[in-house]
């Protein structure tokens, strides 16, 4: 984008959020758009910040962890190998985390079918299905 600057209106629309959640991120001091008037005007660090945010979100991070990452493009991109180093040990402890939370619901989803399994042959065990007796 050629723009130098952006509503919130723009922002939420380019992004398909709402106002309120890029005001969530204003609180959370990620994103520090200027004012003229009344109105919020965000610069394109803003919006990089914005984009980040919630590209963090959507891969289930942490707010402190989307902060950090954030960070690490405020001083100067992820270009060093340290602050790629960094990144990649966020995203693989939280690929971990994920990959634990899928085995754990793994594990609940086969003892429900278990269960419910059990239950299906005690129900059928009480009460059997009445067969018709031919005449």
């Amino acid at each position: 984008m050629s723009q130098a600057t952006w509503t919130i209106s723009e922002l939420a629309r380019e992004f398909d959020i709402t106002p309120r959640t890029i005001r969530f991120y204003e609180d959370q001091g990620i994103v520090s758009p200027a004012r003229e008037g009344r109105n919020r005007v965000y610069a394109p660090r803003d919006r990089t910040r914005l984009k980040l945010a919630l590209r963090g979100r959507r891969l289930g991070l942490q707010l402190s962890e989307i902060v950090t990452l954030i960070d690490l493009y405020d001083r100067g991109g992820a270009s060093s190998d340290a602050q790629l180093r960094q990144y990649a040990d966020v995203l693989a402890s939280h690929r971990e985390k994920l990959e634990q939370q899928r085995r754990d619901l793994d594990a609940t989803l086969k003892e429900i079918r278990r269960q419910q399994a059990d239950c299906e042959a005690l129900l059928q065990a009480r009460h059997p299905r009445h067969q018709e007796t031919p005449s």
